[in-house]
């Protein structure tokens, strides 16, 4: 099924929406909540599990099609001006990276140091921007796709790399629900790429899990940041101690 991806995309974002758990997914398919989550990650449904899903969600297999045919124009990418606009904003990045993570108004200028009125200026940029969709009482949607990627080595992925990154690893990682795991070894391409791929799969992993927090209350639910990191490399020091120089390329 060559829509796979945004069908699954879809179905899950309509979980979301209905607040329906993987847990309730497990009894409606008879599955192990561990075996939905594969399913989900692996994106291995079939036609029959589909139609079961949506049932659960009161919809018909024709709906969803439907509904992912809707998503399809969804935003899946910034320009680079909008992009560099983010960050020139401190305000305006922040008040975007909330609706991400589907804070609402109210908690928005409760929580920040941002006026009502300066909010509603910011989410009318962000729907310039097609990033969302205001609607009346302040109330917004999402217009940003499952897929929606920031441009690589873009505005942001700069931002994040020169400000982010390093705030983010100035610490000793001792607190409670913190931890740092480094390790090394000489190791093949094809172990390289396996453990890229099992990398992906818990960046996925964490998005999921993202998304079935929506559900919780504002309060139970945690601003979080995971980095993996992997790249044949030697540290300086060493690579100068070389009498004879690595030329070796690892592509």
């Amino acid at each position: 099924m060559s829509q796979t991806r945004p069908l699954i995309d879809t179905l899950k974002q309509e979980l979301r929406k209905q607040r329906i758990t993987y847990k309730q997914v497990s009894v409606a398919l008879d599955l192990s909540e561990t075996s939905i989550k594969r399913l989900f990650s692996e994106e291995a449904f079939s036609i029959k599990r589909l139609e079961k899903v949506c049932a659960l969600l009161h919809l018909d297999f024709s709906d969803l099609v439907h509904l992912m045919e809707k998503n399809i124009e969804l935003t899946t990418r910034l320009t680079h001006e909008q992009e560099q606009e983010l960050v020139s904003d401190v305000k305006l990045l922040l008040v975007a990276m909330l609706l991400m993570n589907k804070l609402q108004f109210a908690e928005i200028i409760h929580i920040y140091d941002i006026s009502e009125f300066e909010c509603i200026q910011i989410l009318a940029r962000l729907d310039r921007m097609k990033m969302i969709e205001l609607q009346p009482g302040n109330r917004v949607k999402l217009m940003m796709a499952q897929n929606f990627e920031w441009i690589a080595n873009g505005p942001i992925q700069q931002f994040f790399e020169s400000r982010v990154q390093l705030e983010f690893l100035d610490s000793s990682f001792n607190g409670a629900g913190e931890c740092r795991v480094f390790a090394s070894g000489m190791i093949s391409r094809n172990a390289n790429t396996e453990i890229i791929k099992k990398m992906q799969h818990l960046a996925k992993e964490l998005s999921d899990m993202n998304i079935e927090s929506e559900s919780l209350p504002l309060e139970q639910r945690f601003g979080t940041s995971l980095m993996m990191a992997i790249r044949p490399w030697e540290i300086d020091v060493f690579t100068e101690l070389r009498r004879v120089p690595d030329n070796r390329v690892f592509g």
